[in-house]
């Protein structure tokens, strides 16, 4: 009997041991790759956390370097666009917001919303390389019809749908390091109702970037190449947007400074409707403050 004691007792020890020395298992930390949920038009691949409510105002100038800009101050005389706009947290993965918009493009007086949701998460032991978010969109406007049957705003009168245009998009991103991060965003647009010679469904492909200068400050840029290139509608000629921009974040608030040759706000705007000509001068200075409340 006591050596069946002594036994136990020496399995027990070995295993108390055993647990003691066994170190824990590696945590799966998620990575934040960006600063905000925008990178400067576009959104980027982060959501919110659950139960933050965001409130995002943005603003674009008129033209900043054409004949005559000086006497308007270099655009800061003129609104190509302002958007007011509130977004929130269903959860740390799951966002929803809505926004009013003044609108640049053929359409004006935007409502609009969208859905959000990360699929994956980029992970600190690489475990996960990425990080991708599903990004929904939509857009109303609340204009009053055109009586130019050719124009893209020529909605007919009780068709209500027509008046709506929705962007998708799959924003895959990674962190690079504690300095670099890089996104990828191909994306589909249509619109219900468009101009004679233009299309209801185009796709673009874009690449944004942040390079992280010190812990508050961030300079950052995007590209969106459309496949209908440089396409003539009414014999106006749209153009790829292209954006830098510097970015303060204070923890509470986000600060957004930039320069764009997009005049829109929102995916539904500035993908299909970009038509200033960066050559001529026709880029403008833009802001977008953002003030996140946890609840």
């Amino acid at each position: 009997m006591k050596l069946l004691y002594t036994a136990f007792a020496i399995v027990v020890s070995g295993t108390l041991i055993a647990q003691q020395t066994k170190p824990d298992p590696p945590q799966k930390t998620s990575v934040r790759t960006f600063n905000s949920t925008r990178l400067i038009n576009g959104h980027s691949v982060e959501t919110l956390w659950g139960r933050s409510l965001d409130v995002v105002i943005s603003h674009r100038f008129g033209d900043m370097a054409t004949p005559g800009a000086a006497r308007t101050m270099f655009g800061l005389d003129n609104a190509s666009d302002i958007r007011i706009a509130l977004e929130y947290g269903i959860s740390n993965t799951m966002n929803v917001g809505i926004g009013r918009s003044k609108g640049a493009g053929p359409q004006t007086q935007l409502l609009d919303g969208y859905f959000k949701y990360n699929l994956l998460r980029q992970t600190e032991d690489n475990t996960m390389p990425v990080s991708m978010t599903f990004l929904g969109t939509s857009s109303f406007s609340m204009m009053q019809a055109s009586t130019d049957s050719s124009s893209a705003v020529a909605f007919h009168k009780g068709e209500w749908t027509q008046r709506l245009s929705y962007c998708t998009q799959l924003i895959i991103a990674r962190k690079f390091s504690d300095r670099f991060s890089m996104q990828i965003v191909p994306s589909y647009i249509h619109r219900n109702f468009v101009a004679f010679d233009d299309k209801n469904g185009l796709m673009a492909i874009g690449a944004g970037a942040r390079i992280k200068i010190t812990k508050m400050f961030s300079l950052v840029g995007e590209y969106h190449y459309l496949f209908d290139h440089n396409r003539v509608v009414n014999g106006t000629t749209y153009y790829d947007p292209v954006a830098v921009g510097f970015l303060f974040d204070t923890g509470g608030h986000t600060f957004q400074l930039n320069l764009t040759n997009s005049a829109g706000l929102g995916e539904t705007q500035y993908l299909p409707h970009t038509y200033s000509k960066l050559n001529e001068g026709e880029f403008r200075f833009g802001f977008t403050i953002s003030r996140i409340v946890k609840f």
